[in-house]
C-alpha cells in the first residue's frame, strides 16, 4: 500500500466539521460546538441536552476536587452505574481520599478510608492502588512522595474522561467519537506501514502535529 495515492483525496469540509462538532458535544463543550454551529452553519445533532449539562457539571466537579458530588450526581443520573462499574467507583473515592489529604485533613481522610475505601481493600485489585493511597499519609508534602501520579492533573482528567464515557455508555450513545476513531484508525494503519516499509518510513503520529498543517 503505497500512501501517496491518496494525497490528492478530496476531504469534504461539511464531514469534517461534523466530526468536530461531535467530539465537541461528546466531551461537554456546548458552548463551542454552538460557535462552531453558528460561523460554518454545520447542524447540531440531537442530543440530550439535560444529559449533556449533567455530565458538564460531574466532569467539573472532578476537576475542581469535588468528587463526591460527582459521584452523587453520577448516582442520580444512572442510579446503578457505579455499582456496575467498581472500578470507577473505587477511582472517583480515591481521588476524594487525595484530595483531603493534600487539604490537610488527615484525620479526615483517614475516617473515609475506614468506611468507603476498607471494603475494595478485600479485593485483590485493588490492594496496590489502595496502599499508594494511604502512604501519601506518611508524607508532609504529598505532592513529593512516589505516588504523586494520584495528585496529578493528568490522573484527575483521565478518570474525568472515564467517567464520561461511561455514561454515554450507560446511555447508549456512542462511547468515542468520530474523531478518536479515526486517529485509532490512523495508528493502525501507521503501523502497519511502518512493518511494511521500515521504521524511519512513517514517524509516529501526532495529533498536535497533524493540526499544524
Amino acid at each position: 500500500m503505497d500512501p501517496r495515492q491518496f494525497e490528492h483525496t478530496v476531504v469534504d469540509d461539511n464531514d469534517i466539521h461534523s466530526i468536530v462538532m461531535s467530539y465537541l458535544l461528546h466531551n461537554c463543550f456546548n458552548e463551542t460546538a454552538d460557535s462552531l454551529a453558528s460561523c460554518t452553519g454545520v447542524k447540531q445533532p440531537a442530543i440530550d441536552r439535560d444529559n449533556l449539562e449533567r455530565r458538564k457539571q460531574i466532569i467539573h466537579f472532578i476537576l475542581e476536587r469535588k468528587a463526591l458530588k460527582a459521584v452523587e450526581l453520577t448516582e442520580q443520573l444512572a442510579q446503578d452505574l457505579l455499582e456496575k462499574n467498581k472500578d470507577l467507583h473505587f477511582d472517583l473515592l480515591c481521588l476524594h481520599f487525595v484530595d483531603r489529604v493534600c487539604a490537610g485533613n488527615c484525620t479526615e481522610a483517614l475516617e473515609f478510608a475506614q468506611t468507603r475505601l476498607a471494603p475494595f481493600g478485600k479485593v485483590p485489585k485493588y490492594v496496590e492502588k489502595l496502599e499508594d493511597a494511604m502512604a501519601l499519609l506518611a508524607y508532609e508534602d504529598p505532592e513529593k512522595s512516589p505516588m504523586f501520579h494520584l495528585l496529578s492533573s493528568e490522573y484527575r482528567q483521565q478518570v474525568a474522561d472515564n467517567l464520561n464515557r461511561t455514561i454515554l455508555e450507560h446511555t447508549n450513545h456512542p462511547s468515542y467519537t468520530p474523531m478518536e476513531r479515526i486517529i485509532q484508525q490512523v495508528t493502525v494503519v501507521r503501523q502497519y506501514l511502518t512493518e511494511e516499509n521500515g521504521k524511519d518510513a512513517f514517524p509516529p503520529f501526532s495529533l498536535k502535529d497533524s493540526l499544524k498543517g
